[in-house]
């Protein structure tokens, strides 16, 4: 008698190791694993953004310093440098690098080499009437349905 398996056998366990692997790439669905990492790390970047402007706020006597002028109160603008988005807000210069090492960007839809050349993808503003501060990520990827809201206020 000879030992070994038949060409039947193999590939029936071969077909059933397949069909686990495909259970086991749905269950965990690389793609939502993706745009969640991606919007863990945009919390963090936003946070990070306006704890920097809150320490420039303290530090400035409860008033916001920066030669960009005051946030903006009407309408979010993107932070970025002029050259990036002339219609953006360019923050750059107010917090880096006293109060951080570089502007944390989003990691779909920013970029950053230095103060002169970035664009957060992150925006700002603030309520004229409180004098709150919102930092928002507008580019926020859907984790399971709709993309999630990712703002902070201050």
């Amino acid at each position: 008698m000879r030992k070994g398996f038949t060409l039947i056998e193999l590939l029936v366990v071969i077909g059933i190791i397949v069909v686990l692997m495909g259970v086991v790439i749905v269950a965990v669905n690389p793609v939502r694993q993706f745009a969640q990492a991606n919007n863990s790390r945009r919390r963090s970047n936003v946070v990070t953004i306006l704890n920097a402007v809150s320490q420039n706020i303290i530090e400035n006597g409860g008033k916001w310093s920066c030669s960009a002028g005051d946030l903006p109160t009407t309408t979010p603008k993107n932070m970025a440098d002029p050259t990036s988005d002339p219609q953006g807000y360019d923050i750059c210069s107010c917090l880096v690098p006293r109060y951080l090492p570089e502007i944390p960007v989003d990691p779909t839809a920013g970029s950053y080499t230095d103060c002169s050349n970035y664009n957060s993808g992150y925006t700002i503003i603030q309520d004229p009437t409180t004098g709150r501060v919102t930092v928002s990520a507008p580019h926020a990827q859907s984790e399971d349905g709709a993309p999630p809201v990712i703002s902070v206020t201050q």
